[in-house]
This record gives structure tokens, sequence and C-alpha cells, in this order.
């Protein structure tokens, strides 16, 4: 992996991880088109550099993850450690089949097809707004998205998507599930990229430790913007053109494993 492969994937990340487009997704095609080989470190930092759009919730956010703490009030990360649960067992269970999965773009295709499908009609399903502070998200609502986060273990789902959505479902509004997705993914990812770091540190050699730290620069600096906009868009326009996206990116990237291009 060269400077501008770990720059170029960096960006995508920090525009995709908290856009419902899957950042995964994202990144296993950047790879496979900057031709890219897939070794113990490109896998780890793929997943090391979700910690720079981490660092960009809890910059963004940190009124209301320094708040509890100030008045003694640990519902709001007691919420988050529920919701979390279901995706790191299911994480911890299944990391082989997982790992497995990051490998095949044929999968990130069907998944972003199918994903954007529902994303065109989304907003049709759940009109019910009950929900707008998160303070009135209940245990076990909180519990729920969480489930409906493990879809994303499957390359191309989206985590995002499959936690607004969860939200959603829950009758959040649509601004308080991106939200609450935002802040989940904190406790989420932090804890992945942890696991992958703790298996995978032998692979980070003095030169891959650059790469690394400025993929994670890059990605908490496009992230901040991502989630700025992704905020005010939503409230304004809704999923259906991220439905779009999703559909014809996903036929593109089945055009080019048919044709050879990139390896399903």
């Amino acid at each position: 992996m060269s400077f501008l492969d770990a720059v170029i994937i960096a960006i995508v990340e920090g525009i995709t991880e908290f856009l419902p487009i899957s950042s995964t997704g994202h990144m296993i095609i950047t790879e496979k088109l900057l031709g890219v080989e897939s070794t113990d470190f490109t896998k780890l930092f793929t997943v090391g550099i979700q910690l720079g759009a981490i660092l960009a919730v809890i910059v963004l956010y940190w009124r209301r993850f320094v708040a509890p703490l100030q008045t003694g009030n640990w519902n709001f990360y007691l919420k988050l450690i529920i919701a979390v649960v279901p995706a790191l067992l299911l994480g911890f269970i299944f990391s082989g089949k997982i790992d497995a999965l990051l490998e095949s773009a044929l999968t990130v295709a069907i998944t972003m097809i199918a994903g954007g499908f529902i994303l065109l009609f989304i907003d049709r399903f759940f009109r019910k707004e009950t929900i707008q502070t998160e303070e009135q998200i209940s245990y076990p609502g909180a519990f729920i998205i969480g489930l409906w986060q493990c879809i994303a273990l499957i390359p191309g789902v989206s985590r995002s998507a499959a936690s607004i959505i969860g939200g959603m479902q829950q009758n959040l509004s649509r601004k308080l599930a991106a939200e609450f997705s935002f802040f989940l993914a904190v406790p989420t990812m932090a804890a992945a990229t942890g696991y992958k770091l703790f298996k995978g540190y032998s692979s980070i050699s003095t030169a891959n430790l650059k790469l690394f730290a400025v993929g994670n620069a890059v990605a908490f600096i496009v992230a901040v913007v991502a989630i700025k906009f992704f905020i005010g868009f939503l409230q304004t326009h809704g999923f259906r053109l991220f439905g779009y996206y999703r559909i014809i990116a996903g036929i593109i990237l089945l055009a080019l494993i048919l044709t050879g291009v990139i390896k399903g």
C-alpha cells in the first residue's frame, strides 16, 4: 500500500462511514480498483482508520458525551452499552466468516443493490416520529436498534443504514435515529478496531505506522464534513437519493466483476 493509496482509502472511509452506503463495501471496491494487495496490514488498515471517524463523532458531539459525566446521569452510556452488545457478541462468534466475506466483492454488489431498494421506500415504511430526544429512547428500544445493527456484519449492508432504520422502526425521528447511530458507532467501532489492532499489531511496521496515522487523520477530517452534511440532507431529503446511489454503484460493481475487471 502506497501513501496515495492510504489517503484515497481514508477519504473513502471518512465520506462513507456515516452515510447509509456502506464504508466497508466502498473500501473493498476502492482497494480492488487501486490494485492494493490483500495483506494482514491492509485488512488491519481498513478497520483501523475507523478510529479517525470515531474521533469525528466525539469531537462534534463532545457535549453529549461529557454531559452524563457532569450530571451523574448514566442512562446515555447504559443505552449505548445495551445497544452494542448484540453486534459485539455476533461479531466475535462469526469473526472468521466475516473476514472471509470481506474478500468478496460479489457479496458487496448484491447487498449494495438490495439495500438500495430498501432505502428507496424506507421513508414510507416508518413515518411515526414520536421520539425526538435521546432521553425518550427506552432500554428495550436501544437493544432492538442494536439488533438491527447486527445486519451490518455482512459487508455492503452499511452499519449506519441498519442502525438508522432500526431507530426509525422504534419511532425515532430521522435526525435522532441518525445521531443515535453516530453515538452507537463509537463503542461498536472502537471495540472492533481495538480487537483487530490487538490481533494484528505485529503487522504494523514503522512505515505502516505512518500510513496508519495519516489514514486516521484524513478519515477524521473528511468524516467531520460528512456528518454535518448528512444530518442536514437527511432531514430535508430523506434516504431516496442514497437508495439510487447504492443501486447504481452495485450494478456497476457487478458489471466489473462479470467482465473480470474486479475479482468477485
